[in-house]
C-alpha cells in the first residue's frame, strides 16, 4: 500500500513537471555540447602553440565548472515552483556561505585567469621573487607552484603574484648582471678595470659577446665605485655563475694587491 501510494504520488510529480524535466534535460544536453566544442577550439589553440598546456588545462576547469554552474542554475530555475519555499531557503543560505568562503577564491580565481591570458612568466622560467629565486613548476587556477634551489615546493596564491613585482629571467634570453667593488681613490683606474675584465673571462659562462665591460657608477667618501657588467645566457644555473664571479673577482683582485674592502672606517682612524 505504501509503495502503491508513493509510486502515484512519484507519478502525480512526473506529470506535473514533464514540461521542466523535458527542458531540463536538453539543457543539460546542450551544456555538454557547448562544453565539448569549446574545449576542442581551445585544446586547437594548445596544438598551435598559441596556449601553454598548463593554460589549456586550467581553462578547461574553468569551462567545466562555469558549464556546470549555469547548468544547475537552469534546472533548479526550472523547479523553482514546485520546490518553493526549499529552493528558496537552499539559495539564500547556499549562496550566502558560498559567497564568504569563495570570496578570496573567487579573486584568486581571477588573479590566475588573468595570469594565464596575459602571461607575464610560463611554466619553466626562473624568478626572482619575494627576495628567492625560484622556477615556476606550475601555473594553477587558484595557486601557482614554484619549486626554490633548496628544492622546496611553494604556492602562492595568484593575487599575491599581481600585487608584487617579479622579475623573470625566462629560460634562454641573454641576461645582463653585475657585481661592484669600492678600491680606495689611489687605485689606479685602468688597472682595476682591466683587473676587472679578467676575472669576468675566467667565468666560462660569460660571453664573450656582448663583451664585458666597467663602470664608474659612484663617488664615495674615500672609495670609487666600479660596476663590472657580464652577459649570460645560461639562467639555469644563474646561483652559481653570479657565485663563481664573484670568487674569481676576489680572487684576481688579491692577485693584483686590490683592497676592495671600502676604506671609510680606516681613513678615520687614520
Amino acid at each position: 500500500m505504501i509503495f502503491q501510494d508513493l509510486f502515484t504520488a512519484l507519478l502525480s510529480w512526473l506529470g506535473v513537471n514533464l514540461i521542466p524535466i523535458i527542458i531540463s534535460a536538453i539543457t543539460i544536453l546542450i551544456g555538454y555540447i557547448i562544453y565539448i566544442l569549446i574545449r576542442r577550439q581551445i585544446n586547437r589553440l594548445e596544438k598551435k602553440e598559441k596556449l601553454s598546456e598548463s593554460t589549456t588545462r586550467n581553462l578547461n576547469k574553468v569551462l567545466k565548472y562555469l558549464i556546470g554552474l549555469l547548468i544547475v542554475s537552469a534546472v533548479f530555475f526550472q523547479f523553482a515552483e514546485s520546490l518553493g519555499l526549499v529552493t528558496a531557503m537552499f539559495s539564500l543560505v547556499g549562496g550566502t556561505i558560498i559567497g564568504f568562503a569563495t570570496m578570496n577564491t573567487l579573486g584568486n580565481a581571477i588573479a590566475g585567469f588573468i595570469i594565464m591570458i596575459s602571461r607575464p612568466f610560463s611554466v619553466g622560467d626562473r624568478l626572482y621573487f619575494e627576495g628567492k629565486i625560484v622556477d615556476v613548476d606550475d601555473i594553477k587556477l587558484i595557486f601557482t607552484i614554484m619549486i626554490d634551489l633548496d628544492g622546496i615546493k611553494i604556492s602562492v596564491p595568484n593575487q599575491k603574484l599581481l600585487t608584487n613585482d617579479i622579475v623573470d629571467f625566462g629560460k634562454k634570453d641573454t641576461i645582463r648582471r653585475h657585481i661592484s667593488i669600492t678600491p680606495s681613490f689611489q687605485e689606479d683606474r685602468q688597472k682595476v678595470e682591466r683587473v676587472l675584465i679578467d676575472a669576468a673571462y675566467r667565468v666560462p659562462e660569460v660571453l664573450k659577446d656582448p663583451n664585458p665591460y666597467v663602470w664608474i657608477t659612484n663617488f664615495q667618501n674615500y672609495a670609487v665605485e666600479y660596476t663590472l657588467y657580464v652577459f649570460i645566457n645560461d639562467i639555469q644555473n644563474l646561483p652559481l655563475i653570479e657565485s663563481e664571479l664573484h670568487k674569481k673577482v676576489l680572487d684576481v683582485c688579491n692577485e693584483n694587491k686590490i683592497d676592495i674592502r671600502t676604506p671609510t672606517l680606516i681613513q678615520q682612524i687614520q
